[in-house]
């Protein structure tokens, strides 16, 4: 008896996991399908699912139309630049909270975390002046400490959650064979926290890739993103909706691509520790 009651509740555990997976999924099918459409198809009513003339238009006319590529090139080099200045800073930031603590570090690492609840909004006019003084509007190094300290807080929780799975013996036994703290960061403590700091990557880059208010806001030609691809199809006669959603399906492609190939890698960073 009881081991059909696990049976049954495996069961509805799983295909409720399913019917959430497709409705976080459908919006992403429908701008895809919506890609192939005409502009009179793509606003039917009703709308239309599968039975449509399939078309590549609207791709050719992206293609014509933007130069896909460079938008491309200033995303990987943000999301990738970002990320990679990011995991410098909070590599040393989550060890010394981890193993090194203070009567405060509970406190830094809340403080740090309610920064991410303050609307960005709130701190556009400044950082804008900023960007503005120091000649960064529109550049790619502005925006590569923008992203990074927006998602700073995020890696160094995901970090130092990491490395408090680290029994600090070892790192103990290490400094009394005369390990330095470079030696004791990049040769014990980095390879044992391998997965955790690849899934911290992989999180940092995904959310860098798709940010969109500071990217709108600090580009114009220049440093714009994919972001700023996906928002040039709208104007103010209206949103072509069939150009938009294929310039957004050419403008997530990429990290759905790299998510579906590291989502084992990713999976496995983020339990991380959960299992003893």
């Amino acid at each position: 008896m009881a081991r059909a009651v696990t049976t049954r509740r495996k069961t509805l555990t799983t295909a409720l996991a399913w019917v959430v997976g497709l409705v976080i999924f459908f919006p992403i099918l429908w701008t895809i399908l919506t890609s192939f459409k005409t502009e009179a198809q793509a606003v039917a009513n009703p709308p239309l699912f599968l039975n449509f003339d399939w078309t590549l238009e609207n791709y050719a006319v992206v293609q014509e139309r933007s130069n896909y590529m460079r938008f491309l090139w200033n995303s990987v080099i943000l999301a990738g630049g970002s990320t990679i200045l990011g995991i410098l800073v909070a590599v040393p930031a989550a060890w010394s909270m981890a193993f090194v603590p203070s009567r405060r570090t509970k406190d830094i690492l809340l403080w740090m975390l309610s920064t991410k609840m303050l609307p960005a909004v709130g701190v556009l006019y400044p950082i804008y002046l900023l960007f503005i003084r120091f000649g960064l509007l529109d550049s790619r190094a502005g925006l590569v400490m923008v992203l990074m300290l927006i998602n700073l807080p995020i890696i160094v929780w995901m970090l130092y959650t990491y490395f408090r799975e680290i029994p600090g013996e070892i790192l103990e036994a290490a400094r009394m064979d005369g390990a330095t703290l470079r030696e004791e960061l990049l040769y014990i403590l980095t390879p044992m926290a391998i997965p955790g700091i690849a899934s911290t990557v992989l999180l940092n880059f995904i959310l860098a890739w798709n940010e969109a208010f500071w990217t709108l806001n600090l580009t114009a030609v220049d440093a714009a993103p994919l972001t700023a691809f996906i928002a040039s199809y709208s104007s103010p006669e209206g949103l072509f909706f069939a150009k938009l959603s294929a310039a957004s399906t050419m403008a997530i492609a990429p990290i759905l691509i790299l998510g579906w190939f590291s989502q084992k890698q990713l999976v496995r960073g983020l339990t991380f520790g959960a299992v003893k």
